[in-house]
């Protein structure tokens, strides 16, 4: 049996949460390279994602699991995705710190 590869695609959402999460990073907590490091640990996080993107938990809360919304842990970070079966895609959603108010920030999500 061939295995499936996934397309891992992100919502502009999604690009506009990391990009103010590395400029917080390397410009308000002056800290570059920890900026770097996120967004290479965040980046890697995605490509494995093309392989077997289901071995990722989906979210325990309503309605979002019953919406098949995943969460995966990324160092501080939570990143939330869903996957299409039929097109082998992965929508990448959000990118939202762990120790936000994760329910708060799911009610506000896009989920396209």
């Amino acid at each position: 049996m061939m295995e499936k590869i996934y397309k891992v695609k992100t919502t502009s959402q999604a690009e506009e949460q990391m990009q103010e999460i590395i400029h917080y990073i390397a410009y308000e907590l002056k800290a570059p390279d920890a900026a770097l490091h996120l967004l290479d640990a965040l980046e890697d996080s995605f490509v494995s994602l093309t392989h077997f993107p289901q071995r990722v938990a989906l979210v325990d809360e309503e309605p979002w699991r019953n919406k098949g919304i995943h969460r995966l842990p990324v160092k501080n970070f939570l990143v939330y995705f869903w996957i299409d079966e039929e097109s082998l895609k992965v929508q990448v959603i959000a990118v939202i710190y762990d120790k936000r108010d994760q329910l708060y920030h799911l009610s506000k999500m896009d989920m396209e």
